[in-house]
């Protein structure tokens, strides 16, 4: 099981994250007029391949084994 962190302050919502992801859980949303990703599948099917960290060039999320 992985405990996937989004860095609200760091994320720029560009999506790269959720297309590279393979069990598709992250995706793009708008809040207080911010774009950012978020988990939106069940986080249970993270495989914790290390995909949307690799592609997210403002280091914003971080994946962890639990």
């Amino acid at each position: 099981m992985y405990i996937i962190t989004i860095d609200p302050d760091k994320c720029q919502g560009d999506g790269d994250c959720g297309d590279v992801c393979p069990v598709k859980i992250l995706a793009v949303t708008e809040i207080n007029g911010k774009k950012i990703t978020i988990v939106e599948g069940n986080v249970d099917d993270c495989m914790g391949c290390g995909s949307c960290t690799a592609t997210c060039t403002h280091e914003a999320i971080t994946v962890q084994e639990v």
